[in-house]
């Protein structure tokens, strides 16, 4: 078993390393690089570059997890606005942007790697999980009009998660401002209650003459 502290600064080494150069670019050179250890100490602590890869999906899973643990004292409204704000931020979000780098370059191996299918399965449950928990605190409270959580929520990470790739291999920012004002208007305003509103967090566009991919 990895040293939790170790663990730590390895994860967070390799997570600085893929969004710089990408999972084809990556080698365990440019993560011990970051750590201050040799490479034959970074494969003291695991056997191959997979299984630190395997391990570095559950690394993003304890965040994702702590983020959803963050969010649980908020309103099921204010909830499902960070949820939203996790795949529509903004284009100065840089951590976000760089989460979610990592999780496309892996994304980008499942089809090839069965191990990372696997771990992207889970993470992919988690999400969907966390959403559904939300629609469904939202209607016992009365927050949110009757609705079926399940496929609710597989629609809205569908379409946030399609909205975030092709914001991070086209750069078109515009792009995530019109799915996000399409599911305020359209999906959000039939899901809360009357007397309820979602807060709008605009997107600000790095170029607001960019207009979306067709």
């Amino acid at each position: 078993m990895t040293d939790p502290d170790v663990r730590a600064e390895i994860m967070t080494a390799t997570y600085e390393a893929l969004c710089e150069h990408g999972y084809t670019d990556l080698t365990a050179q440019a993560i011990a690089d970051r750590t201050g250890k040799s490479k034959s100490l970074l494969f003291y602590h695991y056997d191959s570059t997979d299984e630190l890869m395997v391990d570095f999906v559950d690394f993003l899973l304890e965040r994702l997890d702590d983020r959803v643990e963050e969010t649980r004292e908020l309103s099921a409204v204010e909830r499902l606005a960070t949820f939203v704000d996790w795949f529509l931020y903004g284009p100065n979000d840089d951590e976000q942007a760089s989460f979610h780098t990592a999780m496309l370059e892996l994304r980008a191996q499942a089809p090839y790697n069965d191990r990372f299918r696997e771990q992207l399965c889970r993470s992919d449950d988690r999400i969907r999980s966390a959403l559904e928990e939300i629609l469904r605190d939202g209607i016992e409270s009365g927050a949110f009009r009757e609705h079926d959580p399940v496929t609710t929520a597989a629609f809205l990470i569908a379409a946030f998660d399609g909205a975030r790739v092709r914001q991070l291999t086209t750069s078109h920012d515009e792009y995530l401002v019109a799915v996000r004002s399409a599911t305020e208007e359209w999906i959000f305003e039939e899901l809360l209650a009357d007397d309820l509103e979602f807060p709008t967090r605009r997107i600000e566009p790095t170029d607001a003459a960019d207009e979306p991919n067709r």
